[in-house]
């Protein structure tokens, strides 16, 4: 009996695909022959979805940012922290601020979940209309904080990069805490440092700060908070004062 036609993929499979191989191989193998061969299809068959890497790797980015809920950032900072009618305050940097936390975390959580995304933002063009979305709510809010355009655009991209940094970071050190977890009966390599830096100099402060437990998301608030002091305390000359 000759086999059925195949029936046709959605783009989500296509990329859900993608991100398996992703995750699993890394982002060198992420490719459209290397797509196509885990669904099975020919090279040719996948070109017609999409016609290059460049592409594919853009319908990844954009499958991310697509889980983003850029309203619901709107959504937290018209619930005043301090119990006063939104419609009574300002939309100052205590609304904006609300609004880049909103937006800031919910990409670092949908980030954590899958980490290997980092590298896609970080070698992808930002620029279809998932991640224009995001920009622009970010751009919003920082101007409705009293920064100029240019201001507003290093301000976001700051962000963005606190956001990337962080979750690409937290999961190199949840890697290596992996690793490090051998078995009880394989004897562990001796460490690099113990004949490389056998006369160095000891490190207190570095020391001590490596025995504190540091969860990765207050870890995250605390330096975005940091950020945002400073990025919103001076508004750009003849901005209204909130």
């Amino acid at each position: 009996m000759r086999p059925g036609p195949r029936r046709s993929l959605t783009h989500a499979e296509i990329l859900d695909a993608a991100f398996g191989l992703l995750e699993a191989k890394g982002f060198e193998a992420v490719s459209v022959r290397g797509v196509a061969g885990v669904l099975g299809l020919t090279p040719t068959a996948m070109y017609t979805y999409y016609p290059n890497k460049g592409a594919l790797l853009a319908g990844m980015v954009e499958q991310v940012l697509g889980r983003l809920d850029t309203g619901g950032a709107d959504a937290a900072a018209a619930t005043d922290p301090t119990g006063e009618d939104p419609a009574e305050t300002s939309s100052g940097p205590t609304r904006s601020r609300t609004r880049i936390v909103a937006l800031a975390e919910g990409l670092r959580s949908i980030l954590v979940e899958r980490p290997g995304a980092v590298g896609l933002l970080l070698a992808t063009p930002l620029d279809g209309p998932n991640a224009r979305r995001f920009d622009e709510r970010l751009l919003g809010a920082f101007a409705d904080g009293g920064l100029d355009p240019a201001e507003a655009a290093r301000a976001t991209h700051a962000v963005r990069v606190h956001v990337l940094g962080a979750v690409a970071f937290d999961a190199a050190e949840a890697e290596r805490t992996a690793e490090a977890s051998v078995p009880a009966d394989v004897a562990p390599a001796a460490a690099a440092s113990a004949t490389l830096w056998d006369d160095a100099e000891t490190f207190p402060l570095g020391d001590r700060s490596r025995e504190l437990a540091d969860d990765p998301a207050d870890r995250f608030a605390w330096g975005l908070g940091r950020l945002l002091d400073g990025l919103l305390a001076h508004p750009a000359p003849g901005a209204p004062t909130p």
